[in-house]
């Protein structure tokens, strides 16, 4: 076996569930664990939470931004640092985009895509700007997107527009919605013969609200118009194939719900799409119809990419869909004992089918920042604070390590605070 055969197949991209006893001692676990049991099995979940290292000062309930690494994945993440710093320029010059490539495609797999239309990036901002930016724009060509995207890409959005001279529509999406036909009927309205791209969230951050991106995608390409996926919050978190989505772009962060290291995150392109796109750094040595013309940003964390194969293996020891059960079953447990308090006002819609891991709750006459600053520091729960876009409150963002326990801590916070601003409960 010559070297770079050796690179490729040993401690980097060898992992299989039964090489680290963490791994395996999960898959064994969840073999005996009854189909029906799913997010309810607290014995269960109290040993996924022994696999991460808990901060014990606070109870950590703003995993959105980023979901905490668990220890075998975290381990691994530490080898590959140890290994590639060992090899040097030696690794990067010859098995670098090798073992990239076959992440990404294992990747792809999993996100139920092909292989040649997905690249590993850094963020969802870095994926969805790229698309933004990368479209062959002309005056007057319109965009749609909503008040409670990402505030990245609608930032994106307007450097395009006083760059080009398009045109940004912006539609408002209902706390609570009637139908998914409220919502498709809410972008259609906004479509024009002059729009060319509908920017629409999988999860909208903000709320924890999943909107019907398959329904959009089918409006909007009856009117030849491309839809643009954020699934910064679902992808890992909700269980679903892109090419059940039917969009033509969709991004999302891997250091968020797959809980990979800071820094990865990835890009979907339809095929037919990848040619037309203008990437942000040149690459000549790329077909146009190559994706990976779309990944070239030089010398980065290399260390971060190989750690992904390592989170997908983790995240396929839990299950995909054990994960979405887990998550919302939490999500409900403490949303059903504060949704009806008189103090209280929820910003993530009633029907649980609309939701599952975040939620959003707001106390009435109180400022979102002063909220979460009580919460911090009188109750040691830690939150962020949303207050644009009609909504003001607090985001709540559990992961599988979180217990009821640490939620009935929030539950009896919330009422205290309902109760010192006058609502009595």
């Amino acid at each position: 076996m010559d070297k770079r055969t050796f690179l490729k197949n040993t401690s980097i991209l060898g992992l299989s569930l039964a090489a680290l006893p963490a791994f395996g001692r999960m898959a064994r676990r969840i073999e005996e664990l009854s189909p029906t049991i799913r997010g309810v099995d607290e014995d269960f979940w109290g040993q996924v939470r022994g696999e991460y290292k808990i901060n014990p000062d606070f109870i950590n309930l703003e995993n959105g931004y980023y979901c905490i690494t668990p220890k075998p994945v975290l381990s691994r993440y530490l080898d590959h640092i140890k290994y590639v710093n060992l090899e040097g320029a030696h690794y990067m010059r010859t098995v670098q985009f090798d073992n990239k490539n076959r992440i990404a495609h294992r990747l792809a797999r999993l996100a139920g895509c092909g292989e040649d239309e997905l690249v590993i990036t850094r963020n969802t901002t870095e994926s969805l700007d790229m698309i933004i930016n990368g479209q062959h724009w002309k005056r007057g060509d319109e965009a749609i997107m909503a008040e409670q995207d990402y505030g990245a890409m609608l930032d994106m959005f307007k450097q395009v527009s006083k760059r080009f001279g398009t045109i940004n529509k912006i539609v408002s999406i209902p706390l609570d919605p009637k139908s998914d036909e409220e919502i498709v009927e809410l972008y259609e309205r906004a479509i024009t013969p002059r729009t060319k791209l509908l920017m629409v969230c999988h999860m909208i951050n903000i709320t924890g609200h999943i909107l019907p991106v398959r329904k959009i995608c089918d409006m909007a390409h009856r009117h030849g118009v491309q839809v643009m996926v954020d699934g910064a919050h679902a992808f890992a978190h909700l269980h679903f194939r892109i090419d059940e989505l039917n969009c033509d772009y969709y991004g999302s962060s891997l250091h968020k719900w797959l809980s990979a290291p800071l820094g990865a995150g990835m890009l979907y392109v339809k095929r037919e799409h990848i040619s037309k796109i203008w990437p942000v750094f040149a690459d000549s040595s790329k077909k146009d119809g190559d994706i990976m013309r779309l990944n070239h940003t030089g010398t980065n964390p290399v260390t971060v990419d190989l750690a992904v194969n390592d989170a997908i293996d983790y995240y396929l020891s839990i299950g995909p869909e054990r994960k979405e059960s887990r998550l919302r079953y939490l999500q409900n447990y403490w949303v059903n004992q504060v949704r009806h308090l008189p103090g209280i006002h929820m910003n993530t819609p009633a029907d649980p089918a609309r939701s599952c891991g975040i939620a959003n709750v707001g106390i009435k006459g109180m400022k979102p920042a002063d909220m979460a600053d009580t919460l911090m520091k009188k109750y040691g729960i830690y939150t962020v604070a949303i207050d644009n876009a009609g909504v003001r409150g607090c985001r709540i963002t559990p992961n599988i390590f979180t217990t009821t326990a640490e939620l009935n801590a929030l539950v009896d916070a919330l009422t205290d605070l309902q109760d010192a601003h006058g609502h009595n409960s």
